[in-house]
């Protein structure tokens, strides 16, 4: 089987191409992907070059971790169901091209997947585009009910991931965060909690402040702001050393934690958020294109400051 898939065959050449799938087995499903979301973090690093070496990395490369569709083939084994609606978080299924392998690193951006079963998530027919967000949502979730998490009381970035995290925040019922961004168009949007600019904000007392902008050189900024005995998370991923002034952590016995991906409880968990209707993922997508378009797709996605997410419409 070929399906129609986005191939980085290096850093910053991009296109529509076609693939092969590997055959799906009795654990497998074969899914028609109708969208999937472009990555401002890990993906933006794959586009330009500067991702740090990762086990099984290489071009040319299939890229995304976000997508949702509709199961067309459910393998025996699998307990679903032709029909039903999934999110998928890529899938390492392609056996190459006419130029040879491809790498499936995550590999969300195909027109179809293969899939072991136990990769997929079941999402409501009603959640639409919405649901190629799942993987983010539940990574903002994972950041604030990781092991040995607490809540932040402030969001630095007010991107799809910082707003996500304020909404999680206040959908589990804990004090609504501040939430800071250096860009004044990024401030609309919130949902029961606020938004400004760090230098509008006077507060030196923050038990937990969270990083979900990933920008670098904010630490010493951020341990500043935090009480004695507090906490500092990292939710972005940085490409460069991080470092900061040991004496202002030193005297408040700084806690540095370092937020990964979601695991699995975080999809779960995510999911029944959103169905129970505490957490809703509107107002997040601002922009959609064709995959034949994704070139400028993705340039957009992480050079256009209004742009806080860009799905690819595979149904277009």
């Amino acid at each position: 089987m070929q399906t129609d898939a986005i191939i980085l065959k290096a850093p910053r050449q991009l296109s529509l191409g076609r693939v092969a799938l590997n055959a799906a087995g009795s654990q497998d499903l074969v899914v028609r992907i109708t969208h999937s979301g472009i990555s401002t973090g890990t993906e933006r690093l794959f586009w330009s070059g500067q991702m740090p070496p990762f086990p099984g990395m290489g071009y040319p490369l299939v890229p995304g971790y976000e997508a949702t569709g509709v199961v067309e083939c459910a393998g025996d084994d699998t307990g679903f169901a032709v029909g039903e609606r999934v999110f998928v978080p890529g899938a390492n299924c392609f056996a190459g091209n006419a130029d040879g392998a491809v790498f499936g690193l995550f590999g969300a951006a195909s027109r179809h997947l293969v899939t072991d079963f136990r990769r997929a998530t079941r999402i409501g027919p009603d959640l639409g585009a919405e649901g190629a967000l799942l993987a983010l949502a539940a990574t903002a979730r994972h950041a604030v009910a990781g092991p040995n998490a607490s809540m932040p009381d402030l969001v630095v970035g007010h991107g799809v991931l910082g707003r996500l995290v304020a909404r999680i925040v206040v959908a589990s019922g804990a004090p609504a965060p501040q939430v800071w961004d250096v860009n004044p168009a990024r401030h609309s949007g919130a949902q029961g909690y606020s938004v400004c600019h760090p230098d509008d904000d006077a507060r030196r007392d923050y038990s937990c402040v969270l990083d979900a902008s990933g920008a670098e050189g904010l630490l010493d900024q951020l341990i500043g702001r935090v009480a004695r005995g507090g906490e500092v998370v990292l939710a972005g991923f940085y490409t460069t050393p991080l470092q900061f002034t040991f004496v202002p952590a030193f005297l408040r016995e700084l806690r540095l934690r370092v937020a990964a991906e979601w695991q699995p409880e975080d999809m779960v968990a995510t999911r029944d958020l959103i169905e129970s209707g505490a957490l809703s993922l509107s107002g997040l997508i601002t922009h959609f294109a064709r995959p034949v378009d994704a070139p400028r797709a993705y340039e957009r996605a992480f050079s256009d400051a209004d742009c806080l997410k860009m799905i690819l419409d595979w149904e277009a």
